[in-house]
Formats: C-alpha cells, sequence, structure tokens
C-alpha cells in the first residue's frame, strides 16, 4: 500500500510539471517547417543585361538603373572601318508586382537615352522601346534555395528612331531564369530568344547570362558576370533610324556588321559576319537596409569592340523590394 501511494504520487507530481513546463521542444519542427521565403532572403539582382537578365524569384520592386556607355572608337561596315566614339547615358527604371510567391507582373524596359557619339552619328536623346509581360517560378524550393522561372515578355516599339529604337512591330522575349544559393554563395542564369513580329527590320537574336556572388559580410556582396549575345537570324537591314543626317534612314542597318547586343536591336543584314558578342562584368552591392540593395558594375567586351557598340560600361541600379 505505501510502495503503491509513493508512486501514484510520483506519477502525480510529473504530470504537473510537464503542465506547467508546457510540451517539450521538437527538434524537428525547426527543420521541416520554414517561412516559405527565408531560403531566398540573401539573394541579390543581377547588374549587367539588365533588360533580359532578371532574378528567378517573383517579388514585388521598383528598380531604378543609371548605365554610362562608351562607344568604340571605330566600328566596321560593309563600306569601310568608320569613326564613332562618344557615349551613351540611359536612365530606367524596371518595375515588378509579384500576384503570389510563384507568379509575378514584370515591366523590363523603358528609360531615356542620351546618344552623344563624336563622328558619323548624330547625337540625340529620346525615349526607348517599352516591354513587359509576365514571370512564373515553375520551381521554387526554399529547403534546397533552388527556384527556377520562365517569363514571356512583349515589347512595343514604342521609342524614338533616332535613338535606335521603335524599329519594326516589336517581338516577343521568351527567359528561363535559374538560382541557386548556398551558404554565402550565389548562383544564376538565364537563357532566351527575342522573337521580332518584323523579321525584315529587326534580328532575332538569342542570349545566355551567368552570374556567381559571394557574401563577404551582411551587407557587402562581390559579383562577377558574363552575358553572350547571338543572332539566331539576321534582319533585312531595312530599318529606318533617321539619324544619320547625311546619310539614308536605313544606313546604320544596311551597313554595319554586327548586332546592337543588349539595347539596341538594329536589323542589321551583315550581322551574320560578327554574330558573337561576349561581354564580362565585375561589381559590387551594399545592402543599406532589408529593402533597398545599391549595386555597381564595370562591363567591357570580351569580343572585338569593333563588331559591337560597346566599349566600356558602368551600371549603377538600386533594388527596392516591398
Amino acid at each position: 500500500m505505501k510502495t503503491r501511494l509513493i508512486a501514484t504520487s510520483a506519477c502525480a507530481a510529473a504530470l504537473t510539471s510537464s503542465v506547467f513546463a508546457g510540451p517539450a521542444p521538437m527538434e524537428s519542427e525547426k527543420t521541416i517547417i520554414d517561412p516559405p521565403a527565408a531560403g531566398f532572403d540573401a539573394a541579390r539582382r543581377p547588374i549587367s543585361n539588365p533588360t533580359k537578365f532578371d532574378l528567378a524569384l517573383p517579388r514585388t520592386s521598383v528598380h531604378p538603373i543609371y548605365m554610362y556607355h562608351r562607344l568604340p572608337s571605330k566600328i566596321n561596315t560593309s563600306l569601310a572601318k568608320l569613326d564613332l566614339g562618344g557615349d551613351v547615358n540611359l536612365f530606367a527604371l524596371q518595375f515588378e508586382y509579384a500576384f503570389n510567391e510563384r507568379l509575378s507582373l514584370v515591366a523590363t524596359k523603358d528609360g531615356y537615352v542620351d546618344f552623344n557619339p563624336d563622328n558619323t552619328l548624330d547625337s540625340e536623346t529620346g525615349f526607348a522601346d517599352l516591354a513587359a509581360g509576365l514571370k512564373y517560378a515553375f520551381v521554387l524550393d526554399p529547403v534546397e534555395q533552388l527556384a527556377v522561372s520562365g517569363s514571356a515578355i512583349i515589347e512595343l516599339p514604342t521609342g524614338d528612331e533616332e535613338i535606335f529604337q521603335g524599329n519594326g512591330d516589336g517581338g516577343l522575349d521568351i527567359t528561363v531564369s535559374a538560382l541557386k544559393l548556398h551558404e554565402k554563395w550565389q548562383f544564376a542564369g538565364a537563357l532566351g530568344a527575342y522573337l521580332p513580329f518584323d523579321n525584315d527590320e529587326e534580328s532575332t537574336t538569342g542570349f545566355a547570362s551567368a552570374h556567381v556572388g559571394y557574401n563577404l559580410t551582411e551587407k557587402w556582396y562581390i559579383l562577377g558576370e558574363l552575358n553572350w549575345f547571338t543572332v539566331l537570324s539576321r534582319g533585312e537591314g531595312t530599318a529606318a533610324f533617321g539619324n544619320p543626317s547625311a546619310l539614308p534612314d536605313t544606313a546604320v542597318s544596311g551597313i554595319v556588321e554586327f548586332e546592337g547586343g543588349d539595347l539596341f536591336n538594329l536589323g542589321a543584314v551583315n550581322s551574320g559576319k560578327n554574330r558573337d558578342i561576349v561581354t564580362a562584368a565585375v561589381g559590387l552591392r551594399y545592402k543599406i537596409c532589408d529593402m533597398a540593395d545599391l549595386g555597381v558594375a564595370y562591363e567591357l567586351p570580351l569580343t572585338d569592340e569593333e563588331n559591337n557598340l560597346m566599349d566600356d560600361r558602368i551600371t549603377v541600379d538600386l533594388v527596392l523590394t516591398f
């Protein structure tokens, strides 16, 4: 009887202790139950090729961009090697609105262009074409920190022809992007094609971009990027830009032997002679606060600078995430 009383009292004491102490912590809960986006908090946006190379994650954000783009001193044409030089200043503002964690509306191209060549072409200012569409993440795994998305963007020929915009009937940009985070490292890539609605005035082009970055601290991030642009099908050289005052309107698209990379589509009839443009960029990002990320990158071509419109470029951007 005495032994039974002691056992009953001990059991009651243990039960009372567990009630006041609360349930024991479950070690597995922390690894199984995770906030849906917690695995992507450290993701940073690429800087170079901003109209085509986007982060694979759908996010609500505003993205102001400034580019200082130097033009090569000479360019190759079917007539002769022509003097060019000068620079381009570009001011742009991209938008993204996430309907949910997988689907977003993106506005990828707009802006004001200040075009200042030293020779052959005229100095002009004007607005770039407008482009917008949808992005959908068909792989979104915060535990593995892996995201893969696809986007379909319609570009409209709303820009000014004096700055080599507004030609053709617009087109469709199709892109697949991927993102992988691993400890302090980030790897990202994109592959896509631009399919013009008018194959005479614009070239069909493709691109591939790669990004690797490393978080030095919670705020500082270093990055390196590679971009490859290629002509899949050349235009017919009929695009009329109206920039060279002393030459026919179709002179540029009829004589240059390359395409315009990420900023311009010239519809160049001779672009098959130099189909590929490859650029490399190095840069830094600094996280001002949780919602604001400032970036700067220096970019230059790895292929012959006389077979494209880039001598080098500095890009400064600010990513505001909401």
